[in-house]
C-alpha cells in the first residue's frame, strides 16, 4: 500500500538530518536553504516486537515488518504560495503526499542559521500553515465559482459546493482544514476530490535538544498549539547517532538519555496511525509478516493484500488475537482453548489479528 508522508519545514530545521536517520541513508544535509531540491523517498520499517515473538513460536526463518514511506521535500519559505524559493515545486510535491510531517526547530544553536523572519517554533509553524492556507484559498477561488455555475445549470454537485464554501470560510479565518474542520462541521471526506493541502493529516516533529526534551511546559504548550495533530519531540542529531549503533548499544544509550523509545520509532508508529493504517499478522516456518491494511477493512479486503485471488475466492478466515496466541503457545493450543475464531466476509479486522485465510478460486 503505497501511502507516503511528506516531511516539510523551513530550511535548516533538521529535515534532512531526520530523514537520514529515518532511512539510514546519506541524503545531503547542509547548512543552507534548498539543500533538498528534488524530494528523496525513504521506506522505513515499522517497529513491531510482536513479529519476533511470532518468529519464535513458528520457527520463522525471517521477519518482514510493515513499512512507512517518507518523502523529504524542499524547505519552504515565506511567499511559497506565490512561487518564492522553490514554492511551486514544494506545493506540487506535498500535494502528492498522503500526510504532512512538519519538522519545526525547537533548539538553540547559533552555528545553524535561521532563515529570515524565523525566531521561534510558534512563528515557524504559522509561516508554513499560512503558505499552505494561501495555496488552498487560491485553489478554492477558482473552484467555487466553477461549482456555482455547474450547480446553477443543474449539472453540478450541490453538496460539494457547500463543503467547498465551508472549507473556504475555515481557511479565511486562518485555520488549516485539518485543525478546523471538526469545529466547523465539515467532513474532510467531502472535499477529498479537491486535493486541498491543509485537509491532509498532520504530524508535528519538534527537533529539539536535551533542554527541550526535559522541558514539560514547552512540550505541553506546543502540543496544545498543534492539536488535534500529534506532536513528537526528538533530537534529530542524537537520533542520527543512535541508528549507527548496534541494537544493544542503542538501547543502552537510549536508557542513559532517559528515554524508553527512540524518537524515530515513535515517528514511524505515529505516522502509520495518522495514515489510517493498521496491520494483521501471518506466520509460518518461512516468515513472520505484518501486512498493511486500512482501518475498518473486512477480512476479504485484507486477504486481497496478499493476493487478489485470496479476496476473489475468499471463504473464511481463522483468526487468533496475538495476545491469545502468545498465552496459549500455538495455534493448535489456541483452538483447543476456544481462542481461535472462524470469521466470514463481514468480519472487520483488528490490529494484531494473526490470520490464516481459506479461499477457492
Amino acid at each position: 500500500m503505497a501511502l507516503t508522508i511528506g516531511i516539510v519545514g523551513l530550511p535548516n530545521v533538521g529535515k534532512s538530518t531526520l530523514f537520514n536517520a529515518l532511512t539510514r541513508n546519506q541524503v545531503l544535509a547542509a547548512n543552507y536553504p534548498f539543500a533538498t531540491i528534488d524530494p528523496n523517498v525513504g521506506v522505513v520499517s515499522l517497529p513491531d516486537p510482536r513479529l519476533d515473538k511470532l518468529a519464535e513460536i513458528f520457527g520463522s526463518q525471517r521477519v518482514l515488518p510493515a513499512t512507512v514511506s517518507f518523502v523529504d521535500i524542499a524547505g519552504i519559505v515565506k511567499g511559497a504560495s506565490e512561487g518564492e524559493g522553490l514554492g511551486n515545486k514544494f506545493l506540487a510535491n506535498i500535494r502528492e503526499a498522503d500526510a504532512i510531517c512538519q519538522v519545526t526547530r525547537a533548539f538553540s544553536d547559533p552555528d545553524v542559521v535561521r532563515v529570515e523572519g524565523s525566531t521561534d517554533a510558534e512563528g515557524d509553524i504559522e509561516t508554513i500553515s499560512t503558505e499552505l492556507i494561501l495555496a488552498d484559498l487560491q485553489t478554492l477561488e477558482k473552484t467555487v465559482p466553477r461549482l456555482e455555475k455547474e450547480v446553477k445549470i443543474k449539472k453540478g454537485d450541490a453538496a460539494l459546493l457547500d463543503a467547498a464554501k465551508k472549507a473556504q470560510a475555515i481557511l479565511e479565518a486562518g485555520t488549516t482544514l485539518f485543525q478546523g474542520a471538526a469545529a466547523a462541521g465539515l467532513d474532510l471526506a467531502d472535499v477529498a476530490s479537491l486535493q486541498l493541502l491543509t485537509a491532509k493529516p498532520f504530524i508535528y516533529v519538534f527537533n529539539t535538544d536535551d533542554a527541550g526534551l526535559a522541558d514539560d511546559d514547552l512540550q505541553d504548550r506546543l502540543r496544545a498549539l498543534v492539536a488535534p495533530a500529534q506532536a513528537i519531540f526528538l533530537d534529530a542529531k542524537f537520533e542520527s547517532e543512535l541508528v549507527e549503533l548496534e541494537p544493544d548499544e542503542a538501547k543502552e544509550m537510549l536508557a542513559e538519555s532517559g528515554q524508553d523509545e527512540a524518537g524515530l520509532d515513535q515517528l514511524a508508529r505515529v505516522g502509520f496511525d495518522t495514515l489510517g493504517l493498521q496491520t494483521y499478522l501471518t506466520a509460518g516456518p518461512k516468515e513472520a509478516r505484518a501486512w498493511t491494511i486500512r482501518k475498518g477493512w473486512t477480512a476479504p479486503q485484507a486477504a486481497g493484500v496478499i493476493h487478489t485471488d485470496f479476496e476473489r475466492g475468499f471463504i473464511k478466515a481463522e483468526v487468533v488475537s496475538f495476545e491469545d496466541l502468545v498465552a496459549t503457545g500455538s495455534v493448535a493450543a489456541a483452538r483447543a482453548a476456544g481462542k481461535a475464531r472462524v470469521e466470514g466476509k463481514d468480519y472487520v479486522m483488528a490490529d494484531g489479528d494473526v490470520v490464516e485465510f481459506r479461499f477457492n478460486v
